[in-house]
């Protein structure tokens, strides 16, 4: 009977402890579901953020492997674009999210360095373009004046009125290839290639306006009060910045529209007046031609367009080397007003004229008593007007002053220009009052045979006196 209790007490025992044994495995079991759950949880959440990640560095290489397409296809081929025409706009980034940052800095880096190789080596190459075409000029240059020389040469040697008139024609047209030749030398930084003496302001002009085709419709008018010249070293430099600027006015002018030039004194200085009634200017270009006429930037020679026009380039040359100013405008008369601007010091001086004569084929200033002879030039330049009666040759050679008729120059401002007084302006006056004005301008033909003629009567008087005997002195012996 005590057996049996005590097996019942054993069993319970034995069924507790697999009770609790079975509840100490069922928590456990709880606790690692729960953890798995939770590294499940974590792993989920892990995942989706490497997903996450991956998907925004997938997108961000996307945009940039766009920015570097769009860097080689659109920004430096506009880049190269603008460096030749500043007009044209070079895009920025494709993408706005990349501003500031270390992509948008190494991609500027990549335009900079591109912009300034390709700088460099049009630079290089538009040297290496100049330096060519000015030893080319300046072998072409001085073989131009020696055939200028020769044909000067022929014209006294020939006498026949058909040869001379031939000899003209060529030795015009070698002016216009000598005119374009030095241009473009000057362009290409070369030297004008003549040096010559001081010169009248208005012999200047006269003679730059012979170079030109068209020459005839230039009307000259001095208002100069002193007989202003230009210095000589300044001389020619200045002669080839007004023929530019006429050939500018003749070419957008019709063929029977006058240019005129008007010369003017200040008091520190002179001005070259020359004003068209052609087609005018734009804003742009006259903007674009005063960036060539200060002579301020550098320029390449491809900037100068197709063909290239030299003009304007070769006066802002001129400009900055030799120290005067040239300014564009529109004209009153809806054309383009060029001005010459020459300061007094250091270019301009006064000469005597009763020493150096001015030339009779420049204008005369509008001076009391002086006739004008401002007016259409003919073939050797001279400006003369519009139905003048033909003077007698006493009276056509202008009466030279006397040195005992100046004073000495006259204290003036600086800079200011030197003047001379005349001490019996009256009897000057009367003078040259009785004097008419010159003949009406010619045609080039009949220049040519007038030419012809006195080179004639020349070598006929050379070879009579060569051939005859010489005679006895008439008259008293």
């Amino acid at each position: 009977m005590t057996s049996i209790p005590e097996a019942l007490l054993w069993c319970l025992s034995a069924g507790t402890a697999a009770a609790v044994v079975l509840a100490a495995l069922s928590i456990r079991a709880r606790g690692q579901r729960a953890g798995l759950r939770s590294r499940l949880s974590a792993a989920e959440e892990q995942n989706s953020a490497t997903l996450h990640s991956n998907t925004e560095l997938s997108a961000r290489l996307r945009a940039t492997e766009a920015e570097i397409r769009h860097l080689s296809g659109t920004r430096l081929p506009d880049l190269t674009l603008a460096l030749a025409h500043p007009h044209v706009p070079v895009p920025g980034l494709l993408d706005a999210r990349f501003t500031g940052t270390e992509t948008d800095q190494a991609l500027n880096a990549v335009l900079e360095q591109v912009s300034d190789a390709i700088t460099k080596e049009r630079a290089r190459v538009d040297a290496a373009a100049q330096s060519t075409l000015r030893g080319a000029t300046t072998t072409i240059q001085a073989l131009l004046y020696q055939l200028q020389s020769a044909l000067q040469e022929m014209q006294h040697r020939y006498d026949d009125p058909n040869v001379a008139q031939d000899l003209l024609n060529a030795d015009f047209l070698n002016e216009q290839a000598l005119r374009r030749i030095q241009a473009t030398g000057v362009v290409c930084g070369a030297w004008p290639g003549l040096t010559r003496e001081d010169s009248y302001l208005a012999e200047l002009v006269v003679g730059a306006t012979s170079r030109l085709r068209g020459y005839e419709r230039v009307q000259v008018s001095n208002q100069l009060r002193d007989p202003v010249a230009v210095v000589a070293r300044a001389v020619e430099p200045v002669a080839i910045v007004v023929t530019e600027l006429l050939a500018n006015a003749l070419h957008h002018s019709h063929r029977e529209l006058p240019v005129t030039i008007t010369l003017q004194q200040g008091n520190r200085g002179a001005s070259v007046i020359v004003d068209d009634y052609g087609v005018g200017m734009h804003d742009d270009e006259i903007k674009a031609a005063m960036e060539l006429l200060s002579g301020d930037d550098s320029f390449l020679l491809t900037q100068l367009g197709d063909p290239p026009r030299s003009g304007f380039a070769a006066a802002g040359q001129l400009v900055r080397q030799y120290g005067f100013g040239v300014h564009v405008e529109p004209s009153p008369y809806g054309g383009v007003r060029a001005v010459v601007y020459l300061p007094g010091d250091p270019l301009l001086t006064v000469l005597d004229e009763s020493a150096q004569p001015m030339s009779v084929m420049a204008p005369l200033p509008h001076r009391s008593g002086m006739p004008d002879r401002s007016g259409v030039p003919d073939r050797a330049g001279s400006a003369l007007p519009t139905g003048a009666t033909t003077p007698s040759p006493a009276a056509a050679a202008p009466a030279a002053p006397s040195a005992a008729s100046y004073e000495a120059p006259a204290p003036q401002a600086e800079g200011e220009l030197p003047r001379r007084r005349r001490r019996k302006p009256v009897s000057e006056l009367d003078e040259s009052a009785e004097r008419t004005a010159p003949p009406p301008p010619r045609s080039p033909e009949e220049t040519g045979s007038r030419w012809a003629a006195l080179q004639r009567g020349t070598e006929t008087g050379r070879a009579a006196a060569q051939s005859e005997p010489p005679r006895s002195p008439e008259g008293n012996a």
